[in-house]
Parts: structure tokens; sequence; C-alpha cells
């Protein structure tokens, strides 16, 4: 069995724990795939297998490797949905971050996260995607993203104006610093910070969220994920942002943007005594006033 290994980096205090990983994956007779730029940087201070292999980029990771496991954060995650693509990888993440609601495997259960794979005792979740279609050529062959989308006003801007419709009729205009479309995956994340509401992830949903709305009476709404949700935009500033997760860029406000689902979506391992709702007690503190 091969599998891919992701990360940005490793801190000093998390050598002990990565050796333990890849001590591990050989102890289950896993090889390791390593991200080109990681390898680098711990060559010389990991004990890895001889027979480790590196990529460096999407096209790099075949069809013989099953997994492809993050270790870091939900940034650091979400990174590997942009290489893993429509193949057919599972996604495991190991929380070397600080929340971890997409990474939510801890660092605490990294032997157990390895023997899960090996035995196949794991569970998966299927995620939907969120697609961007516009006027101008934005995000490269990557215009999806797991969590969300959205368009902001420039740091030095005021207040932008977003035509919103869906499939064709007109829905609202936000008068705001700027609209988040997320995915159920993604009500967790930056929609969540902004009043939105938490979605389950099988709830064939997108979640549309205002940001600083400038009028009081708009709220978030959730909308069918059979939608097309388009947009027009007005602004004061020649340009706006426009982000796909944690990716940006900067455009013209001229551009028309409209986001629907994805047609493929990503597989997501947890172990199996872990679910939504643990996440969700875990993460957020639900349940766990005294008063309970």
């Amino acid at each position: 069995m091969r599998a891919a290994i992701y990360s940005r980096v490793m801190e000093d205090s998390q050598q002990r724990d990565v050796q333990l990983f890849f001590d591990e994956l050989s102890n289950q007779k896993i090889r390791p795939v390593i991200f080109q730029s990681f390898f680098e940087s711990i060559k010389s201070i990991i004990h890895l297998p001889a027979d480790t292999t590196t990529f460096s980029d999407a096209e790099q990771l075949t069809e013989e490797i099953e997994f492809i496991i993050s270790l870091g954060g939900d940034g650091t995650l979400l990174d590997t949905i942009t290489l893993v693509r429509d193949k057919k990888i599972s996604i495991m993440g190991i929380n070397f971050g600080r929340l971890g609601f997409l990474a939510s495997i801890g660092r605490e259960e990294l032997r157990v996260a390895v023997k899960a794979i090996a035995n196949r005792t794991y569970v998966t979740d299927r995620r939907t995607l969120i697609h961007l279609d516009s006027s101008l050529p934005l995000f490269g062959n990557v215009p999806y993203a797991l969590n969300d989308f959205s368009i902001h006003k420039r740091d030095v801007a005021n207040m932008i104006k977003i035509h919103t419709y869906l499939n064709g009729e007109f829905l609202n205009t936000y008068w705001a610093d700027g609209l988040i479309v997320a995915t159920p995956t993604g009500s967790t994340g930056y929609s969540l910070s902004c009043n939105g509401p938490v979605v389950f992830p099988d709830s064939g949903s997108f979640v549309i969220t205002p940001v600083a709305p400038h009028n009081l009476n708009v709220r978030p709404i959730i909308v069918p994920d059979t939608n097309i949700i388009s947009f027009e935009i007005e602004s004061r500033s020649d340009q706006i942002i426009c982000a796909l997760d944690s990716r940006r860029e900067l455009v013209s406000k001229e551009v028309q943007l409209a986001v629907k689902k994805e047609k493929f979506d990503v597989s997501l391992v947890r172990l199996s005594e872990n679910n939504f709702l643990q996440t969700l007690r875990n993460k957020l503190t639900w349940g766990l006033d005294k008063r309970n």
C-alpha cells in the first residue's frame, strides 16, 4: 500500500510525533510518498524508509496511491484538495494545528489512525465541493473549494453591492463588506464566524452568508445545492477580491461570477468512533456546560 504525505512545515515540538508517524507507517508496511518541499525540510532530522519517494504536483499522484495524509491544521488539509482533484484518493487529516474541524484526528491518535488505514477499519465521508465559473480565467485548473467561495471588497474600499441570483432569478442585493457561499463542510468555517448556521455535511445545500451587512434585517440563507448562484458587483473601487478557501485573486469588478456544485466530490477519512456530532461537541464545546 502507498500513501502520499503532505505538510507545509514541521516545528521542533512536532519532531517526536512526526518520527512516530513514519515509524508506524513502516510497521504497517505502508510506503510513503512525501511532498517534495516537506521531504527536503525533514530528511536530515527524521529517519525515513529507504524506499521513500516524493511528489511535487497533482500529476504525480498516480492511481496506485490510495490515500493522502495531511499533517497540519485545516488549512493544510485544504491544500490537499487542490492536489487530489478528481482522483479517487481518500484524504486523512491528522491535526498538528489548532482547532482541527477537518483534520479531526488528534496527534495522540497517530498509531490508531495508521493502523486503521492498514486494516481498512476507517470510515469515509463524501464531501461536496463548490465550483466557480467566471468570465475571466481565475484559479487556474482548480476552480473549486471544499469550504467556501467568497467575494470581498478591497481593504481600502467602501462596502460593495452584490446583486445575487438563484438560477437567474433575483434573490437580494447585499450591501456589505463581502458575501460567502459555503458548502455544508464550510458551514463550520468562515461562514460560522459571520453568524452563519451549522449545516450537516450530507444536507445537500449551500449557505449564503453576508460579511458585515449594512442592513440589519439581512440574514444568512440556506439554499439547495442544485442552484446556480450568480453575482453582479458594484463598487467604487475598480477591483474586488475573490476567494476559494484560502486562495485569493484580485479581479476587476466587471467580472461575471457564478458558483454551483462541483461534478466530483472528495472522500475524507475518519476513525469509526469519530462523527460530526462528536466534532461539534469537542471543537465548539457544546454540551459541556456544567449545568447540563
